[in-house]
């Protein structure tokens, strides 16, 4: 099956031994999985040439009529050259379809050269294999739109922000799919004026849909977006799955993979994303224009995911949380070659709270530090904030977390200003690197550890046995015991 070929299908389904097992059955479960994975890896490498996956060689496929009313781009003027910009006829078809109440637009194989361009309500955007939507290099025919406002600011720069790519704001019933065609925002371009100064605006990400609903996005390729790749913004019901989303893991600033911002009802499965900064990020707003919007993220379920990243985080919280987040479940994660693998980020001024986050069955393979919370991470728009708005910790939960090759497992960086509250360690084994005291560090943190723990938690935990049994009591909650020499 063309399936088996893709490494986004893998569905990490971790059936750990039973927390009485030796570790060194741990050992070897991690290392079967591995071996399955990085064949994965090698399987969707070996069948690339170019950066375009060609699925093993199957013949491509005629698209499915997913809507009652099909068009072919090529029917609007398309030519899929590389070279002849398809803006008009992207518009084209979108009005049309627009019109008519819903409808399906087909891009078939090629390379479609084309400007930002808006999507609609009841539509399907359906990317045959081998057809790859490219994003002119020029900022020029990139608008500019206005600040989001739980932003208040361009991100980058005051004032307005160029737009996304793919663009869609107040719609229903949105579908991005295909036969694992590709969106490249030919990022390269961007990245360098970026690093030179030489832009005046913020860069746009390469898909954002604000304020809409209903939405699904699978099978289908996002590559080196220009800023944020995917960015669904006050969205609820939205639905990410089997999407592989690429950059290069260096210089290629702020590529986040997915940023769930604001959004309500959310799923994110078996994807593979490997970008240059975190993986995904889920967020709600900035400092006080976040804290007015009030819009929180809540109700996302992220799973079944292999992650990298290089110079960030595998999966973050914030640091752009000041609406809230809460209710969230990370399970089933591979996190391998990165500089950390689960990241909550925030800072006075923030305001909002993280909250009722749960982290279950994750894996880390050669990361720097596993597990961090930091509540100093001082970006603000403009330089002005409240440092009184203090954002509130609590109620996370780490539950059967495994890994080798790993610097600092866990690092709690809470602060007299901003103490994290209730945080729960459950069976965790990680394979460390670094022969020193202190790999697990605290600071003004309360919680507990239920059963064994490795490396051995820090003295700001009560523990508990396996069966509930209260072992031990914390020392005192505010031990400071942050090294970050290691």
């Amino acid at each position: 099956m063309v399936e088996s070929a893709k490494l986004f299908q893998f569905q990490f389904q971790f059936q750990f031994l039973p927390k009485t097992a030796p570790f060194a059955a741990h050992k070897t479960l991690f290392a079967c999985l591995w071996v399955v994975a990085v064949a994965s890896l090698l399987v969707w490498q070996s069948n690339s040439i170019s950066g375009f996956l060609l699925l093993g060689g199957v013949p491509v496929q005629a698209p499915p009529k997913l809507r009652s009313v099909v068009f072919c781009l090529t029917e609007f003027g398309g030519v899929g050259d590389g070279v002849t910009l398809n803006t008009e006829a992207f518009q084209r078809g979108v009005s049309v379809i627009s019109k008519l109440g819903g409808g399906q637009l087909n891009v078939p194989p090629g390379r479609w050269l084309t400007a930002p361009f808006n999507l609609t309500s009841h539509f399907t955007l359906f990317l045959a294999q081998d057809a790859v939507i490219l994003g002119i290099q020029d900022e020029k025919y990139w608008p500019l739109m206005p600040a989001l406002p739980s932003y208040g600011y361009g991100r980058e720069h005051p004032g307005p922000r160029y737009s996304s790519l793919i663009h869609g704001q107040n719609l229903r019933d949105v579908v991005i799919t295909g036969h694992n065609g590709t969106i490249n925002g030919q990022g390269q371009t961007w990245w360098t004026k970026y690093r030179q100064k030489l832009l005046n605006h913020t860069r746009g990400p390469l898909v954002q849909i604000l304020w809409s609903s209903n939405i699904v996005i699978s099978n289908i390729t996002l590559r080196d977006s220009p800023f944020w790749t995917l960015h669904p913004y006050d969205c609820k019901n939205v639905t990410v799955k089997n999407v592989t989303i690429l950059a290069p893991v260096y210089h290629a600033p702020n590529t986040d993979g997915i940023d769930p911002d604001s959004c309500e009802d959310m799923l994110i499965e078996d994807c593979y994303i490997s970008v240059g900064d975190d993986a995904i990020a889920i967020k709600s707003g900035w400092d006080q224009f976040g804290i007015t919007y009030g819009r929180p993220s809540k109700n996302i379920v992220i799973r079944n995911l292999v992650v990298r990243s290089n110079v960030s985080a595998g999966i973050s919280i914030g640091s752009e949380m000041s609406g809230g987040v809460s209710n969230v479940l990370v399970e089933n994660i591979l996190v391998w070659e990165s500089r950390r693998a689960m990241r909550i980020k925030t800072a006075p001024g923030r305001g909002g709270y993280v909250r009722q986050i749960t982290y279950k069955n994750l894996m880390f393979k050669n990361v720097r530090v596993g597990i961090v919370i930091k509540t100093d991470y001082n970006e603000h728009p403009g330089g002005e904030y409240d440092p009184k708005a203090l954002p509130i910790l609590r109620d996370i939960s780490f539950i059967n977390i495994r890994g080798q090759g790993v610097r600092v497992p866990v690092r709690i960086q809470g602060s007299a200003q901003i103490p994290v509250r209730n945080v729960t360690f459950q069976d965790m084994k990680v394979g460390i690197t670094y022969k020193k005291k202190h790999i697990f560090q605290c600071a003004f943190v309360q919680g507990q550890v239920i059963g064994t723990i490795f490396p051995a938690p820090c003295d700001n935990f009560d523990r508990y046995s396996e069966q509930g049994e209260l072992v031990k009591h914390a020392a005192l909650h505010n031990v400071t015991d942050i090294d970050y020499e290691i």
